[in-house]
C-alpha cells in the first residue's frame, strides 16, 4: 500500500505543479492564463483547480490514517473525477485561456497515471489460497488433549499421557 500511495503523491504532486504553474502565471496578469484577466470562462479553472487541490489533500489524509482499501478507492475515484475535469478544460480551453501544449500534456500524462493507479486500488484484494486435502477433512495437524486418547498405549508414562495433559 506504501508504493501505491507514493505513486499518488507524485501523481497529485505532478498536478499541483501544473497547477502552481498556471497560478504563478495569473499571479503576475500574464493575459489569456485561467485566473487572469481574460475570458471569463478561464476563471472556472480556479474551482476546478481548487477542488483536485482539496481531494488530492483528502487522498493523503487518507492514507496517514491507513485506511481500508475501499475508503481508499472512493476517494482515489473523486480525485480522478476532478483531475479529470481539470484535464478537459485545459484541452477545451487552451487557446482562450493560453495554456501552453506542454501544460496540456503533462495533465493528459499524469491523469492517465491517476486513473492507473485508480484501477489498482479499486481492484480486489488478494484471494484466500483454496483448502488443502487436510483443510478440507478437517483433520489437526498437532497433537493436543483433544485429539489424544488416554489409555494403555505407546505415548502412556506412569503418570499419564504427556500429549493429553
Amino acid at each position: 500500500m506504501n508504493r501505491s500511495f507514493a505513486r499518488a503523491s507524485a501523481l497529485g504532486l505532478a498536478l499541483l505543479a501544473t497547477v502552481t504553474v498556471s497560478r504563478t502565471a495569473s499571479a503576475q496578469g500574464a493575459p489569456g492564463v485561467p485566473g487572469a484577466p481574460g475570458p471569463l470562462q478561464c476563471n472556472d479553472f480556479l474551482k476546478l483547480r481548487d477542488d483536485a487541490e482539496k481531494t488530492a489533500s483528502a487522498v493523503q489524509a487518507a492514507h496517514k490514517r491507513h485506511v481500508d482499501r475501499q475508503e481508499l478507492c472512493t476517494l482515489v475515484t473523486r480525485f480522478a473525477a476532478a483531475e479529470t475535469l481539470v484535464v478537459k478544460f485545459l484541452e477545451n480551453n487552451k487557446t482562450w485561456c493560453g495554456v501552453p501544449d506542454q501544460a496540456v500534456a503533462a495533465s493528459k500524462a499524469n491523469h492517465a497515471n491517476t486513473m492507473k493507479f485508480r484501477d489498482t486500488v479499486c481492484a480486489e484484494g488478494p484471494k484466500p489460497k483454496p483448502p488443502t486435502l487436510s483443510g478440507a477433512i478437517s483433520t489437526p495437524t498437532v497433537d493436543t488433549a483433544k485429539n489424544t486418547k488416554t489409555g494403555p498405549g505407546t505415548f502412556d508414562t506412569l503418570t499419564g499421557n504427556p500429549l493429553a495433559k
